[in-house]
């Protein structure tokens, strides 16, 4: 009988990712915003440690990974401003389980990647299905959003010329961003975030919201800078927490020219009740 080896731990290098946004008033990445919600200062926007992982996904899966590759990460703790963190890729199948740790070994996300989206068991397909859904009257800043609410018609744009002066921040910086114009992960959500005002404009302003989970799905990627894309959206629940009202949904990216689906993002909004004078 043959012993099978197990599918070696990928350990990426500590990084310390940069709050891009600190000087935004009324945000979360603001430091006087946060302190007074609890954190330790402005958080780093979860999806900038999406980009941390893809090294160690491009090792596992090759670069077909930015064409039909996935990643979906859980937050469970913000980080600030030049914290460092780990990302540490577990290979296996059907999917790669993903975790990120800080000096302290305590976790900032929990999540999972696959060669094909999509993948009907990754982290956050999981915990959205597992998710019980607010009960009706409960909500205050999300009461006037519905499931099933859909918008579409939403231009989608990330400039080369941004893209490329982001890219002096980002934590691994990969030839193919700068080359020809791929975008991250990060980016990618950056792009289906454009659509926010639209999928959200009935929630009860003002409120602070961070992200909670997020998932980015390359159907016919890569995605790039300087295109066109058309975005729609689709609520797919609404749940909270003591602290929180989160709003689950997603947003399916088509290239303008063709028309053709190319991405999908799925975000988990949430909205800190202490923010809200709803709640007050």
């Amino acid at each position: 009988m043959t012993d099978t080896l197990a599918p070696q731990r990928l350990t990426g290098p500590f990084r310390a990712p940069h709050n891009g946004f600190q000087q935004a008033s009324g945000s979360i990445h603001n430091d006087e915003v946060a302190s007074k919600l609890g954190f330790k200062g402005g958080t780093v926007p979860g999806s900038v440690h999406m980009d941390q992982f893809v090294p160690m996904l491009v090792q596992l899966y090759g670069d077909a990974w930015f064409e039909t590759g996935d990643i979906s990460l859980h937050f469970t703790q913000a980080t600030v401003d030049r914290e460092e963190v780990q990302a540490i890729v577990d290979p296996g199948e059907p999917r790669a389980r993903l975790q990120m740790f800080n000096r302290q070994g305590q976790q900032i996300c929990i999540g999972s990647a696959s060669p094909k989206a999509r993948d009907e068991g990754s982290e956050v397909a999981r915990r959205l299905a597992d998710q019980a859904a607010a009960e009706p009257g409960r909500l205050r800043i999300y009461a006037d959003i519905q499931v099933g609410d859909t918008t579409s018609d939403i231009p989608m744009k990330v400039s080369r010329e941004s893209y490329e002066a982001s890219l002096g921040r980002i934590t691994e910086n990969l030839p193919a961003y700068a080359r020809d114009g791929v975008l991250s992960p990060a980016h990618v959500v950056r792009l289906a975030h454009m659509s926010r005002p639209f999928v959200l404009a009935k929630s009860k302003t003002p409120y602070v919201g961070l992200f909670g989970a997020l998932e980015v799905r390359h159907l016919a990627g890569p995605i790039f800078a300087d295109r066109d894309y058309v975005g729609r959206t689709t609520m797919r629940k609404l749940t909270e927490s003591p602290k929180t009202e989160n709003a689950w949904y997603d947003v399916d990216i088509a290239d303008a020219a063709t028309g053709k689906d190319v991405a999908s993002v799925t975000f988990m909004i949430r909205a800190m009740k202490p923010s809200s004078p709803l709640w007050s």
